[in-house]
């Protein structure tokens, strides 16, 4: 029996369109409230933006045979994992089988102000990751087989992330990957690098415009970073551990 990605591409596009409604209506609800908050930070504290991508995960999960798996979407302490260089890690899903850890994963997301938050998202991304498997090492996680470890961005598709960024190293050259990239380009760079060093079982970025909370339209910025890799990779994940 093959994978079954549940209908993703329509799935997809309803959570983009809930991502950029989500943000429309925390900056309206925040405004009415009289309540200030720096710049778009209400959209983004509002907190439930990516939660149609939680929705589709858990329609693989179901899809694909799980069917006696804990799932965690919401709850400070119930998403919580130990981890080795700080007391605890709060992530975004996580799926669980006879208190086993089967799937954590982190849902990102990047609208505006480009340049002040790549290097905050990228070294996020990094310390997540290698705080989690140096705990599973430690065997923070009990006995288990290896995780699926995911990390999925949505990036605003606009100008500002799409132009040539110039950088500048005064002692050591940038490396050539870098030069005159993109953020669009650096965050597709940041993904396979995660999933070439093992840091993350699957990493993807999508592109996305704000003109989306019409129609959830969005784009792969590779084929190895695209969203349908990043679903199959969890499908499998999923699928091996229901036949387990």
């Amino acid at each position: 029996m093959g994978l079954i990605l549940t209908d993703y591409e329509k799935k997809a596009a309803k959570a983009v369109k809930a991502f950029w409604n989500c943000r429309k209506n925390a900056l309206k609800k925040q405004a009415a409230s009289g309540k200030a908050d720096a710049g778009t930070r209400g959209a983004v504290t509002a907190g439930k933006n990516m939660d149609g991508f939680v929705s589709l995960l858990i329609d693989l999960i179901k899809a694909n045979g799980l069917n006696d798996a804990c799932i965690i979407r919401d709850g400070r302490v119930p998403l919580t994992l130990p981890g080795y260089f700080r007391p605890t890690k709060m992530w975004d899903m996580l799926v669980l089988r006879q208190d086993r850890l089967i799937a954590a994963v982190e849902l990102k997301s990047q609208v505006g102000s480009f340049g002040n938050n790549f290097n905050n998202r990228t070294e996020e991304s990094i310390g997540t990751a290698h705080d989690l498997w140096t705990a599973y090492r430690e065997g923070s996680f009990g006995e288990s087989t290896r995780p699926f470890v995911g990390w999925l961005m949505l990036v605003e598709d606009a100008p500002g992330s799409r132009s040539a960024v110039s950088e500048r190293s005064q002692h050591f050259p940038v490396r050539p990957e870098f030069v005159n990239a993109s953020y669009i380009q650096r965050y597709e760079l940041l993904c396979r690098k995660l999933m070439q060093e093992n840091l993350y079982t699957s990493a993807s970025i999508i592109a996305s415009p704000s003109s989306a909370a019409r129609n959830g339209s969005y784009v792969e910025v590779s084929e190895m970073t695209g969203l349908k890799a990043f679903l199959t990779c969890f499908a499998a994940h999923i699928a091996a551990e229901a036949a387990r």
